[in-house]
């Protein structure tokens, strides 16, 4: 999957909770989910089952720790993937 694809999916993933349309139309590997999208402590949990689901992978406590913006969920799903 190119990087593309995968923000794409994380676009469609990560729409339903987003605080800031305008950070959300602009969304980059850069973005930042709380700080950035508004994305609340709660909805951040929800877009990583979301991901999971989407994905089907099985994230960790330290996975989801880290992944607070685009480029870290990117790593983080890649990373799964391959595995």
């Amino acid at each position: 999957m190119t990087n593309d694809e995968l923000i794409t999916k994380l676009k469609t993933i990560i729409e339903p909770y987003i605080q800031d349309e305008v950070a959300f139309k602009t969304l980059s590997e850069d973005t930042d989910f709380i700080n950035d999208l508004k994305v609340n402590s709660a909805n951040l949990v929800d877009i990583i089952l979301d991901i999971e689901d989407e994905f089907n992978i099985r994230l960790e406590n330290e996975d989801m720790e880290k992944m607070l913006d685009v480029k870290a969920a990117m790593l983080i799903i890649n990373t799964k993937l391959k595995a």
